[in-house]
């Protein structure tokens, strides 16, 4: 079978092969095809009928002669070259329905072999799937599939991992559009659509990654200086699934991990160190020797540690101190795994004071020496300290009481030391402990009813002595 090309070249795609005889078939035509006709009913204005066709979107003209016409009209070759419509003329002795099987087999053709392109592709995307780096190597393949470049980003928009020469500056405003599109949809109806933005020598997709929930876990962008083929669009969707499932599979194991980490630290409080060790042993992590440092923050501060250490929520057992990045961070002092308890207990008041100083590390033993009262609670100190010295505080408008009371436990009970102190004589003292005394229903000289009279008169904030002088009581 040969068809003789008159005007143009048949360089288009053909979608389909129509066969008509009428004057006016494009209202029965999609654009595309490859229109055969005996042009039984042209025999004037060519012109008219070529404009038709080629605004139609008509791939080609087949026009058959040895039927109606004995070869074809002159005007209609003249009409098709200056319309940029490829005529053909085809033969008496070939049939219209030779040519719409032989186009119908080509076009099959056509299609297995992008059905292979896109099977062997999706193949390489998982084999890159299967990679220790993971999404990173989806990322890489995918570029290299359809000539161009890709991009992976996080749910609010950093760039996790970026080929060489993606467009970012590109990306951005159409990610931001995606995610206010997101937003705006109620949850259980979002639809994970992508957004695809089309320029001179640009052609950019950027799709939503989503898990089971429909949650939207990131985004990715791929691009190309060309168009995107039908092959290069089933890739892209191929390399969206992949990446969705890697990223569920991730996290799953993630959390599966951080489930037999706290299971470890029960073990440990229990004091089974050595159960605790084989639980761990799977994951690929030890405990470190002892004694070892506890150390307290929030979970995703301690997060960078966990593929060197073990780590539970916000506990991490270390050798030494480690560096974080970020917040407020609490070290205990080295305790063995027989005082692991104790240990957590410190980091978490380390912890405490490290958020009141606005963030960095704190250990235990700097907090420990800063003395006893940096270890108390300050509302509960505060609140115990009200009530032991209610009597004294509400005694009139003695405030000598409160003030020789702290004279007196400062010289650890010595009257000539502690009156001199205040400036007053020792009896004069000693009648206003014995005053403290009896408000307080406590026995001053025991040694545990002044430890707690100390801790309650720093608790209130005075200031140790004024050394303002009073005269005696009347």
């Amino acid at each position: 079978m040969r068809l003789h090309p008159l005007a143009g070249s048949l360089d288009r795609p053909v979608r389909w092969v129509a066969v008509s005889e009428l004057e006016d078939p494009t209202p029965f035509l999609e654009g595309g095809e490859l229109l055969l006709t005996t042009g039984m009913r042209l025999t004037s204005d060519f012109g008219s009928y070529v404009r038709r066709l080629v605004e139609r979107g008509v791939a080609g003209l087949g026009f058959a002669v040895g039927l109606t016409h004995e070869r074809v009209p002159e005007e209609l070759v003249q009409a098709a070259s200056a319309a940029g419509l490829p005529l053909l003329e085809v033969p008496r002795e070939t049939p219209f329905i030779a040519i719409g099987k032989t186009v119908s087999e080509l076009l099959a053709a056509e299609q297995y072999e992008e059905i292979s392109r896109a099977f062997a592709a999706q193949g390489r995307l998982t084999r890159a799937a299967l990679r220790p780096e993971g999404t990173h190597a989806v990322i890489d393949r995918l570029a290299r599939e359809v000539e161009g470049w890709a991009a992976l980003l996080g749910e609010s928009g950093e760039v996790e991992h970026a080929t060489p020469d993606a467009r970012l500056d590109v990306v951005m405003p159409v990610l931001d559009r995606l995610r206010r599109a997101s937003r705006d949809g109620h949850p259980a109806e979002r639809p994970l659509s992508s957004l695809a933005l089309s320029s001179p020598g640009e052609h950019v997709i950027v799709q939503p990654i989503g898990g089971t929930s429909r949650r939207i876990r990131g985004f990715f962008a791929v691009g190309a200086p060309h168009p995107f083929s039908p092959v290069a669009h089933t890739v892209i969707n191929a390399a969206g699934s992949l990446l969705t499932l890697s990223l569920e599979q991730g996290r799953a194991l993630v959390t599966a991990e951080r489930g037999v980490r706290s299971a470890v630290l029960t073990l440990l409080l229990a004091g089974e160190v050595e159960q605790a060790r084989a639980a761990l042993s799977p994951l690929g992590g030890r405990l470190p020797d002892e004694p070892f440092l506890v150390v307290a923050a929030e979970a995703e501060t301690l997060e960078p540690l966990e593929p060197r250490t073990f780590t539970s929520g916000g506990i991490a057992l270390v050798a030494e101190v480690p560096s974080l990045a970020e917040g407020p961070v609490g070290v205990s002092s080295p305790v063995p795994y027989g005082e692991l308890a104790s240990g957590i207990d410190q980091a978490g008041r380390a912890l405490e004071a490290a958020r009141k100083a606005g963030g960095g590390t704190v250990r235990f033993a700097d907090l420990a020496g800063q003395g006893l009262l940096a270890l108390l609670d300050p509302a509960a100190a505060g609140a115990f300290a009200a009530a032991l010295l209610a009597p004294l505080t509400e005694y009139g408008s003695r405030a000598d009481l409160i003030e020789s009371l702290r004279a007196y436990l400062t010289a650890n009970g010595h009257w000539d030391a502690a009156a001199q102190r205040l400036g007053v004589h020792r009896h004069t003292l000693r009648y206003r402990m014995k005053r403290v005394s009896e408000l307080l229903g406590r026995d001053l000289d025991d040694p545990g009813v002044r430890a707690e009279l100390w801790i309650a008169l720093n608790s209130l904030g005075h200031s140790s002595g004024s050394g303002t002088r009073r005269s005696s009581p009347s």
